[in-house]
Parts: C-alpha cells; sequence; structure tokens
C-alpha cells in the first residue's frame, strides 16, 4: 500500500495545498479529505491519479479547509453518471452531521439530474464512533476524536492483523484516541508549527500542537514511524529540516514532514 500526501497545510496556506491524503493499493484509492477547493483536482492529476479512479472518500470534520474539496469529487463523480462517462458506485464515509451537510451543499450547488445519483450510485455512508468497515481490503475503524470544536472522526487502518496505521485528524490528541494509536506503525498527526516558534503561531489557542508536542506523544505511544502534516507555511522552503531537527531529539521512530505530493510505502 502507498500513502501519498496530496497536502499538508493548515486552513490558512497559500504556499501549499490543505491537508488532505490518499491511500492507494491495486489501482484502488482512499481519499481522505478535500483540502479547501479543486486545488484537488490538480493535485490528483499531478499525482497520476485518476479521479474516477477514487471509489472510496472519507471525511473528517466539516472546516472549510478539508470539506470543499469533497464537494468537488461529488460534482465530478455524479456529472461523469448523469453522462454515462462513470461505470460503477462510489462512497463516501463520514459521521452523521457531515453526510447530512454534503447531502444539502450538494443540492443547494450542483444541478437535480446529478445529485439524483446520491444514494443510487454515489453513497453517502454514515460511521459511528468505533464502527468498522473494509476499506481498500483492510479492516478500519473510525473513531470520534472528541473534538471542541466540530465533531471530528479519525481512523485505524489494519495493513495487516499486526500492523496499523492511526489518522488523529487535525487536532491535539485526546486520551479517547489511545486504544487506537497505541503501536502503530504509522501515525498521521498534526503539528501547526515548531515549539520553539508557540509564541508566534499561538497553536494552543487554535487547538492544535507543535512538533516538538507531536514527537513526545509518538514515543509515549510506541509509534514506529511518524508523519506530521497541516503545518504553517511562512518556514515552507526548510520546513523538512527544521521540523525534524525539533522533533528528532523527542522522537526514537522515524520522523517525517512530507512535501505535498510527497509518498510512502507502507
Amino acid at each position: 500500500m502507498k500513502l501519498t500526501m496530496l497536502g499538508t497545510g493548515n486552513a490558512m496556506v497559500t504556499e501549499c495545498y490543505n491537508t488532505c491524503f490518499i491511500l492507494s493499493q491495486e489501482n484502488q484509492y482512499f481519499l481522505v479529505d478535500g483540502g479547501g477547493g479543486n486545488g484537488l483536482l490538480k493535485q490528483l492529476k499531478t499525482a497520476g491519479i485518476d479521479w474516477k479512479d477514487v471509489r472510496q472518500i472519507f471525511l473528517t470534520h466539516k472546516h472549510i479547509d478539508h470539506l470543499p474539496g469533497i464537494i468537488w469529487m461529488v460534482r465530478l463523480i455524479t456529472q461523469a453518471m448523469s453522462r454515462g462517462n462513470y461505470e460503477g458506485e462510489a462512497a463516501i464515509y463520514a459521521h452523521n452531521e457531515l453526510i447530512g451537510m454534503i447531502q444539502n451543499i450538494s443540492e443547494m450547488l450542483l444541478q437535480k439530474k446529478q445529485t439524483d445519483f446520491i444514494g443510487k450510485r454515489l453513497h453517502l455512508i454514515p460511521v459511528a464512533d468505533g464502527e468498522e468497515k473494509e476499506i481498500l481490503g483492510c479492516r478500519t475503524v473510525f473513531f470520534d476524536i472528541q473534538s471542541t470544536k466540530a465533531k471530528q472522526f479519525g481512523f485505524t487502518m489494519y495493513l495487516t492483523p499486526q500492523e496499523k496505521l492511526t489518522c488523529c485528524g487535525d487536532e491535539p490528541f485526546r486520551e479517547c484516541q489511545e486504544p487506537y494509536a497505541r503501536n502503530s506503525k504509522w501515525l498521521l498527526h498534526e503539528a501547526f508549527c515548531l515549539f520553539s516558534q508557540a509564541d508566534q503561531f499561538k497553536p494552543y489557542e487554535k487547538h492544535h500542537s507543535t512538533v516538538k508536542d507531536a514527537c513526545e506523544l509518538a514515543e509515549r505511544l510506541q509509534v514506529s514511524n511518524l508523519i506530521l502534516y497541516h503545518t504553517e507555511d511562512q518556514n515552507i522552503k526548510n520546513r523538512k529540516a527544521l521540523y525534524t531537527a525539533e522533533g528528532a531529539p523527542f522522537f526514537s521512530g522515524n520522523l517525517f514532514v512530507p512535501e505535498d505530493l510527497e509518498s510512502f510505502e507502507l
């Protein structure tokens, strides 16, 4: 399986795309979040991924740097269906509040001949805390991260019965996530900025973490590989080096600070 970071930035970035990523295996794709708009389509194209092959999608929460790109996917999929240019079905997973929001926004913005396919061939599937689905042939468990801002879910995907990848969303870790994240082979966690620049970027006021925080957490959870994302972009040219240098003393595993479109073999 391969993980491709389509975007790595927080909500206000202009030097990279908003955080979203895609998991792929044998020409099957699982998209997680969509970023803030149709820049998602450019990222998919640049990554060499045909959007028509993206048949499973997960939306973590409703924020403007995550949801709009998914509406573009709804438009592309249903428009192609209405024109007879799309075979088969697709599915979007999200918690129940988001499912209703996706439905309502689509009905407000898209043509009826497109939205008629929602529920017929494009399925909006609500997932509950602790619910399991099979994604890319892997057991995947969705969980509520208990956000105090907007209801948000993460997930754990079992790459093998013993190895798992966990996405913690884009907020600081809460103890309710520990059963899912502990001993993950791969952990995806937000790092809004360097701890040394916390006074400048004020991550805690925005319900976010620093590089140091995320690395200390991953060490405590005995994670093997940590991927940091959802960052500021003022350090974009030197982000990888700066973030790695700050985080390495606090984490003994493999630390990754990816650029947009960087991929990992899982």
